[in-house]
């Protein structure tokens, strides 16, 4: 019986480290690119194995919502809602507490919750399709 909760709890932890991996490409694409710059956001992160590592596995742990029974229709829609929980928790908790930025990282730059909540909302439409794809396999 536990046996088929077990699976999707692996394919909800793997499609959300392919959400995270989606996310933080996006993230240095977006820094690497100057986009970040041009923002005003102080936000362009070296992709090296340190940066990337905690983020798949974060990623892969915020896969647990999508085990949640909300929003069955399309994967995109459901990805937009999911996206929504990191990006809170990045804006509220993480900036304000933790790195010290400010609420909603401010101090990284005004356009910073546009841009945390674009690469968010990147990584729970990413992880919504793959969990649909991973289970109809």
């Amino acid at each position: 019986m536990a046996a088929p909760f077990l699976k999707k709890l692996a394919l909800a932890f793997s499609a959300g480290a392919l959400g995270g991996l989606a996310n933080s490409l996006l993230l240095w694409a977006l820094g690497i690119g100057g986009v970040t710059a041009a923002l005003g956001v102080a936000i362009a992160p070296e992709l090296t194995p340190a940066w990337l590592y905690p983020r798949l596995v974060w990623g892969g742990l915020w896969g647990g919502l999508l085990l949640a029974p909300l929003l069955s229709a399309a994967p995109w829609k459901r990805g937009l809602l999911l996206g929504l929980a990191p990006a809170s928790v990045q804006l509220f908790i993480v900036f304000p507490y933790k790195a010290e930025k400010g609420v909603a990282g401010l101090a990284l730059g005004e356009m910073t919750p546009v841009v945390v909540l674009f690469v968010n909302l990147a990584w729970g439409v990413v992880a919504a399709i793959a969990y649909r794809a991973f289970l109809n396999k």
